[in-house]
């Protein structure tokens, strides 16, 4: 997964990770209340607390912001992620945590994943096929523990609809953020895994009838 280049006239890491951060910030406030499109870059310099000319100091394009901010929400994403999953689980406890997890961190970044989701189709070539495929790499997390589940014969599930099933668990995700403003007035966050996991799980015809899904039960702690 070749990451894509983006130009800067400035020689030091440390201020170009740091204006760059500042520059992402910026940008999911204001992709997020006017969209991609919609945001010029003189606005997104302006909320970054300096010039156009000192944005493009970091930046070649308008498209490089956009891919800055996917770039960053996935990197975020697996990062919290990573840290909410417990390594001394196995088995169905460990795949629901592992779901349990993506969706709360969901939560925790809905304005970044919202961005992420509406507005990472306006990238182009490389920067787009460099995105879509950190996604699918979010995908192989999911496969790697269904498949593990199959292979100690708690689940069964044909191995054409292994790969649905993982893109339903990232979709499922994203609509905590794209339908939140009816979703949320349904459901909290732990209503919300709750019954999505168990929807899930049933399809999964799970072997292990005495297996009973623990309450969400990951606190703040590890956001």
């Amino acid at each position: 997964m070749k990451k894509k280049k983006v130009p800067s006239l400035v020689k030091d890491e440390r201020l170009i990770k740091t204006r760059r951060e500042q520059i992402v910030k910026a940008a999911v406030e204001l992709f997020n209340r006017k969209g991609y499109h919609g945001t010029t870059t003189r606005e997104v310099a302006q909320a970054s607390g300096f010039s156009i000319g000192t944005l493009y100091e970091y930046i070649g394009s308008k498209e490089d912001i956009l891919y800055l901010v996917c770039d960053a929400v996935y990197d975020e994403v697996v990062e919290k992620w990573e840290r909410l999953v417990d390594k001394n689980l196995v088995g169905l406890e460990r795949l629901h945590q592992v779901i349990q997890s993506y969706f709360r961190v969901v939560d925790d970044l809905q304005d970044e994943v919202l961005v992420m989701y509406q507005e990472s189709k306006a990238l182009s070539g490389e920067a787009l096929n460099y995105v879509l495929q950190k996604e699918l790499s979010m995908k192989v997390m999911f496969e790697k523990e269904i498949r593990s589940c199959i292979e100690k014969g708690l689940i069964t599930i044909d191995e054409e609809e292994i790969s649905l099933a993982c893109h339903n668990i990232l979709v499922a995700g994203h609509m905590w953020t794209f339908r939140r403003w009816i979703i949320q007035k349904e459901y909290d966050i732990e209503a919300y895994c709750d019954l999505q996991i168990a929807q899930l799980f049933r399809g999964f015809q799970i072997k292990d009838h005495s297996f009973q899904p623990a309450r969400s039960n990951i606190n703040s702690e590890g956001r």
